[in-house]
């Protein structure tokens, strides 16, 4: 199918409806039941950059920055960029271990109910099968359409599956390899290096003024993310943030029309997440990169995190955050009407580090007793309590919260109300202040409570009064949060 034949096939989706490509239209979108219900999500950032496993997943902007730490050890561990570039990684790139279905059972036995993989990253390397650009990893590398076969092994398995494009950020991110003797020289369109446009000095990467795409890019990247929705069905597309750039805003609202859809077609409803304002508010799904909102929120929202603090890939050194800190940010994110997506960083030979499958198989053990407390829940008419405080925003993950027994957060669903206080009680004994018993005809919560029961099925006793609902069970062990079912009227 040509270009012409491709962007044709799109008009006319668009135009048979429900959505057009017009904002007022895409704002009647409503997220999804089946999306809020799920909670627990696993985001892959897997790639070539795997393969050199150094800083981070931008080695391959960086490489290409003098002055840079990766570009020192580039040309100190590979030789200058102009007899080793980032393309020479490919062939490296064998993914000899890669096996779908091993990942896919680790996510599920994880407690996961939806897994993001990155189809394609800033580096501009598909992950996938394509027929529009030839540096994908079905072609070159591993040579398998890792995106379909990890998207079989998870469905299989009854998980949920979308895709994540960071596809729009390529235009400007190996553009320094312009500025020296590199292999990036004048790259045409369809070469892994194009456009590697040169940005103007003193630009900052995250403004969005005064450094345009082209028409032809934002064709491309339309063309691109289509395909994408069309060979592989995701339930979910990730967009990173250079999407919020008002050139990008046409190509972006026939994207998300494009998409739903087709959905529509498919007698199901798609989501998109995007960051900061892409969208318009209720067009779409917004997403906190590596943070939290501080306060329950009245629309249901996202956060992706890491298990890594430095990195979304694998890195040599990766600094790996403990798995109840993880879960203690879980719960907190589900109780504000959020879910939770987690990232995982493979090895270049398609290998989960030791480190994240242990974290990965901590957060399994708890959601085995705690998930009802999770799964299909809706937030109270409060989120929590408690002495620690959230710094709300994005990038506010790499500090630890360290939360107490006295931190607590609910979630409900039917006649249950779950409260689950975010670290174990050294002598047992847990408070839940907004749960008062009514004096002088003034409590936070009036419904009665006709039973408390531990989800671990450890013995207790409660007891309602005017300071909350204190539980008493034998002394808190480990780390991970505990989580209670309140039963009420």
């Amino acid at each position: 199918m040509t270009d012409q034949q491709r962007l044709a096939e799109i008009d006319r989706v668009i135009a048979r409806g429900p959505y057009t490509d017009t904002w007022e239209s895409l704002s009647g979108y409503r997220t999804p039941e089946w999306y809020m219900n799920l909670k627990f999500g696993i985001f892959i950032h897997w790639g070539v950059y795997s393969v050199p496993a150094f800083a981070n997943e931008w080695y391959s902007r960086s490489m290409y920055c003098p002055g840079t730490p990766e570009f020192e050890h580039h040309v100190k561990t590979y030789g200058p960029q102009s007899k080793f570039g980032y393309k020479d990684f490919i062939p490296m790139f064998m993914a000899e271990k890669f096996d779908p279905d091993a990942w896919a059972e680790l996510f599920r036995q994880a407690g996961a109910r939806y897994v993001i993989p990155v189809a394609e990253h800033h580096d501009g390397f598909q992950m996938y099968r394509s027929e529009i650009s030839h540096w994908n990893a079905y072609e070159m590398g591993p040579k398998r359409d890792v995106l379909g076969q990890l998207s079989a092994a998870c469905r299989s398995r009854g998980l949920v599956t979308g895709a994540s494009t960071h596809r729009i950020e390529h235009y400007w991110f190996m553009g320094k390899g312009r500025t020296f003797d590199s292999d990036i020289k004048d790259p045409q369109r369809g070469d892994l290096y194009w456009p590697s446009v040169t940005e103007p000095d003193g630009f900052n990467h995250y403004a969005l003024e005064g450094f345009n795409p082209s028409e032809e890019y934002l064709e491309d990247w339309m063309l691109r993310t289509c395909e994408l929705i069309d060979r592989y069905q995701p339930a979910m597309i990730y967009f990173d943030w250079w999407i919020q750039h008002k050139c990008a805003k046409p190509w972006l609202a026939k994207i998300a029309a494009y998409y739903y859809n087709r959905a529509a077609e498919r007698g199901t409803q798609a989501v998109i997440n995007y960051k900061h304002d892409a969208f318009p508010f209720g067009a779409a799904v917004p997403d906190v990169e590596r943070g939290q909102f501080a306060e329950l929120k009245p629309f249901f929202w996202q956060t992706d995190t890491a298990i890594a603090y430095n990195s979304w890939c694998y890195t040599e050194g990766n600094s790996f955050k403990p798995a109840e800190d993880l879960v203690r940010d879980m719960v907190d994110v589900v109780s504000k009407n959020g879910c939770f997506l987690l990232n995982v960083g493979p090895k270049a030979d398609g290998t989960i580090s030791p480190e994240d499958t242990a974290v990965l198989t901590a957060i399994g053990d708890w959601m085995r007793v705690n998930s009802e407390s999770i799964y299909d829940t809706r937030p109270w008419r409060m989120f929590g309590e408690g002495p620690t405080k959230i710094t709300e925003g994005q990038f506010s993950d790499g500090v630890r919260k360290n939360f107490t027994h006295e931190d607590v957060r609910y979630t409900r669903r039917g006649d249950k109300l779950y409260v689950i206080f975010l670290a174990p009680s050294p002598n047992g004994r847990y408070k839940a202040p907004a749960l008062a018993r009514i004096e002088n005809g003034a409590a936070r919560y009036q419904g009665l409570i006709k039973d408390v029961e531990a989800l671990d099925g450890r013995d207790l006793t409660w007891q309602r009064d005017a300071e909350g609902l204190t539980i008493h069970t034998e002394a808190g062990t480990g780390a991970m949060p505990v989580s209670f079912r309140v039963t009420v009227s």
